[in-house]
């Protein structure tokens, strides 16, 4: 991911001004990481390790959501709608 789009979603999922790590944030980033990996590994399905990578991402991505929804709803609400997240 370049710097460009990173700070990009950044900017979109940001809680206040000086924000780099919260939840929102880490969310939107894992998410952006899944799908290049998800569209890599429709391309080389021998790739076992990146899988395991994938994997564990989404892993990562299902707790800080969980966290979020048991912490503040409304903010998962926003974050799963805006980036088209089902659960």
């Amino acid at each position: 991911m370049e710097a460009k789009e990173k700070g990009k979603l950044i900017a979109d999922f940001r809680v206040h001004d000086k924000d780099t790590g919260s939840a929102d944030v880490q969310i939107a980033l894992l998410t952006e990481r899944i799908n290049h990996l998800t569209t890599h590994l429709q391309a080389f399905k021998k790739d076992h390790s990146s899988r395991r990578g994938l994997l564990k991402m989404v892993s990562e991505r299902r707790k800080l959501l969980d966290y979020l929804a048991r912490n503040d709803s409304g903010r998962y609400q926003a974050v799963t709608k805006k980036l088209k997240l089902r659960k």
